[in-house]
């Protein structure tokens, strides 16, 4: 059996990638993500949402790992399965359980992530997840998410880093280029935010790798 996995980048489905997964990069395209999604469900063991993510909650540190109780799509909120969460959560060192909120957009903006905390109680947010959990509720599959905090709370994101990411999951170098070059005051804040990332992809890999075969899942151990 098989795990259908999704994800935001190329550069995570790479990490990620392993036997009986299929994992689909959304590329912040969340209705060809959940077209895809739909089309490969049929016959999978299980669905999951796993990469990285922005913090919300503002005890998260970057590299650290939120396991989903639930997925906020709002108004609705989705549980994630009960075996499999706690399974994700006792192989992650560190992982703090709780709810996600899924986006259309990406939030760049503390005061925005701040106002989303309050409002919500997600610990964290992503791009993938909703659509996921949407799609696993209606196949009927088994569903879980897990994501590592790449930008936390109190920062903000340049508007260079925004715009990095192609609808295909890849990364749009000449756009972050041409964003900095329009305001190159953007160059520190660029610098560490492609170091928050860097550990954050580093944790994502080890947590792959702790996870093992089919990543905790249904059937596959």
């Amino acid at each position: 059996m098989t795990i259908l996995v999704a994800t935001g980048l190329e550069r995570e489905r790479h990490l990620l990638a392993g036997p009986d997964l299929e994992i689909i990069a959304g590329g912040g395209d969340h209705e060809r993500l959940e077209v895809r999604l739909e089309q490969l469900g049929a016959g999978k063991s299980g669905l999951i949402s796993i990469g990285i993510a922005g913090g919300l909650a503002p005890d998260l540190v970057v590299g650290q790992w939120v396991v989903a109780t639930a997925v906020l799509d709002r108004p609705h909120s989705i549980s994630t399965d009960v075996a499999w969460t706690e399974r994700l959560v006792a192989a992650l060192p560190g992982a703090t359980r709780a709810p996600l909120l899924g986006s259309n957009e990406m939030i760049v903006e503390r005061t925005h992530k701040a106002a989303l905390h309050r409002a919500t109680g997600a610990a964290a947010v992503d791009m993938e997840s909703h659509i996921a959990a949407r799609v696993a509720q209606r196949l009927g599959l088994p569903f879980a998410a897990a994501r590592v905090v790449c930008d936390p709370a109190h920062r903000s994101l340049p508007r260079a880093a925004q715009v990095g990411m192609r609808p295909d999951g890849g990364m749009d170098i000449a756009a972050v280029l041409r964003s900095l070059l329009a305001d190159p005051r953007q160059l520190p804040a660029l610098i560490r935010t492609g170091w928050e990332a860097e550990k954050a992809f580093r944790a994502l890999l080890r947590g792959h790798r702790l996870l093992g075969r089919g990543l905790a899942g249904p059937d596959l151990g």
